[in-house]
């Protein structure tokens, strides 16, 4: 695989946009290429898009994020609004539709936030001035942590994210109160901390995700949420991700943010399908989706562009010695790898089907049609129409599954 660099590259050509001005002639002006985010205004409370240039990293867009029903998204890459501080149409084209769909959902979400907030930001200081910082994170101010998560208001619940984020240490401090609970047979203090993650999980901020899907926290903020007290016995998901979740490659992958992106994904999904499926709303089920779809993407752009891998994948499907189930094996990769490259933009699609076809993957789809394995030719079949077939084990999305051969999880 190539070096990080191209790998990080790959990654933020997600964010990747165009900045377009609409000028007095009617006509888009380009005012640039660079890298959107979503961040906290300076020395605000509140959200804007920021675009800054790929170049020379000046600010290239500065846009405060309104209530107002201003944004519309046009087909899969291009999000456009009139600015109503400036009174002009501005509008991003972005490289991957991947990336756009995040930025959109995200716009979604921060709109979601801003209706129900009514309040104005004199009003928001009062009703948090009490909330000037959070407890201190300790056995014994885990009643008050959770007084405050799960009492906390649509005003409050912006300060108590930003608070949260501000502090580096408060997740890797409750997760060892959570292993200390948890070795004492602290059933209270377990429950509370259920509480406590689950709140904040609710609070659907993608920062706060970012940090607890993360390599390092991740179990164990599984682990905490096996400890519901409305369900009579303890749940034992880490078990099933540990001893029944078998990582089975169809083909060495050494590129580790792929394998990062992969186990992350799986473990994002069985977190949404199982972990908290009966209370997560619709909002953090759809930034929860963004995180998977974002994830495969990537997994599929990182992939493609590596010619080493593509080589060695066909070679592995031609070779003689390779074992029939593993070729088997190989083709369902193959052909959910296809089916992930939906995500791409369609000239980056076409690319890769140019290249598949120039490694031979009409003669490989040939070979399927003609197995005795009647699922094998059903994928075959699928692929040579580009239609989802069979669902095959999950050899890139890694969906929560029984019967999954390629189950990516160490």
């Amino acid at each position: 695989m190539g070096a990080p660099e191209k790998s990080q590259a790959n990654a933020n050509s997600m964010q990747r946009v165009k900045v377009y001005r609409l000028n007095e002639d009617g006509k888009w002006d380009d005012q640039g290429t660079g890298h959107v985010t979503i961040d906290y205004m300076e020395r605000s409370e509140e959200l804007g898009l920021f675009v800054i240039d790929e170049d020379d990293n000046e600010t290239l867009l500065l846009h405060r994020i309104s209530s107002d029903d201003i944004y519309r998204k046009q087909e899969d890459t291009i999000i456009s609004w009139r600015d109503p501080e400036y009174s002009t149409e501005l509008a991003l084209s972005f490289q991957e539709s991947t990336g756009c769909s995040y930025i959109w959902d995200n716009i979604c979400s921060v709109q979601r936030s801003l209706h129900f907030n009514s309040l104005n930001n004199e009003t928001f200081h009062n009703a948090n001035s009490e909330l000037r910082e959070l407890p201190a994170v300790e056995l014994s101010t885990l009643p008050l942590i959770l007084k405050t998560v799960a009492e906390s208001g649509i005003a409050d619940q912006m300060r108590l994210t930003e608070l949260i984020l501000s502090d580096q240490d408060f997740f890797r401090k409750l997760m060892g109160l959570f292993r200390i609970c948890e070795d004492l047979d602290n059933v209270d203090g377990l429950h509370m901390l259920y509480k406590i993650v689950r709140g904040i999980i609710l609070l659907n901020s993608p920062q706060i995700f970012e940090k607890i899907f993360g390599d390092d926290l991740i179990m164990d903020i599984i682990g905490s949420l096996e400890y519901d007290p409305e369900v009579p016995q303890v749940q034992h998901y880490r078990n099933f991700l540990k001893e029944h979740v078998v990582f089975k490659e169809a083909i060495p992958i050494k590129d580790s943010l792929v394998l990062s992106k992969i186990h992350q994904t799986y473990k994002v999904g069985y977190f949404k399908d199982v972990v908290l499926a009966r209370v997560l709303d619709e909002g953090t089920v759809a930034n929860l989706n963004s995180i998977i779809h974002g994830n495969n993407a990537i997994v599929v752009s990182l992939l493609k562009d590596d010619s080493t891998f593509i080589q060695e994948l066909f070679a592995r499907l031609r070779s003689p010695s390779t074992s029939a189930e593993s070729k088997k094996n190989l083709v369902y990769f193959l052909h959910e790898f296809c089916s992930l490259s939906k995500s791409l933009q369609m000239v980056q699609q076409l690319r890769l089907f140019r290249d598949l076809m120039n490694e031979g993957i009409f003669d490989i789809v040939s070979d399927a049609l003609q197995s005795q394995d009647k699922k094998l030719v059903l994928t075959g079949y699928s692929q040579s129409f580009h239609e989802p077939g069979p669902k095959p084990s999950a050899y890139l999305c890694c969906s929560p599954g029984r019967n999954s051969t390629f189950r990516s999880l160490g």
